[in-house]
């Protein structure tokens, strides 16, 4: 049989083990490399695939030793992530800043929903209860608001947010916005980051009102199929944080 268009774009694996360990060489400063047989792959703007915990460069390099035939590059995800903070945040940190407070300022957990009031209660218990989380431990202070028409938030909370994003590493700043992105809210990101909770439970706040109705009306196969795909997504970005925490 013969191979599949798309697999024959992709590079076949030309290594034996993928492992991780100290990265050498003076131009690479310190930190742990992905080894693909004891070399250190580049990144696309070849920049050597180097990670500033263990930790992490284990997680990366795992994805490389689960590549069969081929490297699917949308089967690793945390390698993506890498590359980006790589290639992109050292570059980019200020617009990158500015991306994770914009998402702030259109917090999924600041739109409530007028009714039924059961979801309504569960969105204030649960969405509220992270919004005093934001407020208690990071002093930032975002507003709740009913409906779904857009409420400014505080500058001054979205200046918060954005000052703390730039005291962040690169790598800890591409897994805080591509949370924020995954789940519409950058009060999940920061709580993911801080271990607050857990990548399955992030997104699943973040799919709240999804979950209620599928609860009341009843489960869709498309929608559980794709819930499944974001929650691996979301547990990448939890061992990701956990990683940079070790």
């Amino acid at each position: 049989m013969a191979d599949k268009p798309d697999l024959l774009q992709r590079p076949r694996r030309f290594y034996k083990a993928a492992t991780a360990g100290p990265a050498k060489g003076d131009s690479v400063g310190g930190g742990f490399a992905v080894l693909l047989d004891g070399r250190t792959p580049k990144s696309p703007a070849k920049s050597p695939l180097v990670l500033p915990s263990l930790a992490l460069a284990e997680v990366v390099a795992a994805e490389w030793e689960a590549q069969v035939e081929v490297i699917d590059s949308t089967a690793m995800p945390a390698t993506r992530l890498a590359f980006t903070a790589i290639d992109r945040i050292r570059e980019t940190r200020a617009e990158v800043a500015a991306e994770v407070a914009a998402y702030a300022g259109s917090d999924l957990l600041c739109y409530w929903a007028d009714h039924p009031t059961p979801l309504v209660e569960r969105q204030k218990r649960d969405w509220g209860a992270m919004l005093d989380w934001a407020k208690a431990e990071l002093d930032v202070h975002l507003k709740p608001a009913s409906g779904v028409i857009h409420t400014a938030q505080p500058p001054a909370a979205l200046a918060s947010v954005e000052a703390l994003a730039l005291t962040m590493d690169d790598f800890t700043l591409a897994g805080v916005a591509y949370s924020a992105g995954l789940f519409g809210s950058t009060v999940l990101a920061l709580a993911l980051r801080a271990g607050k909770v857990t990548g399955r439970k992030a997104l699943d706040l973040s799919r709240l009102e999804e979950i209620f109705q599928a609860e009341t009306w009843g489960q869709d196969a498309e929608a559980v199929a794709r819930a499944e795909a974001l929650a691996i997504e979301a547990q990448v970005l939890e061992r990701w944080f956990a990683a940079l925490r070790r």
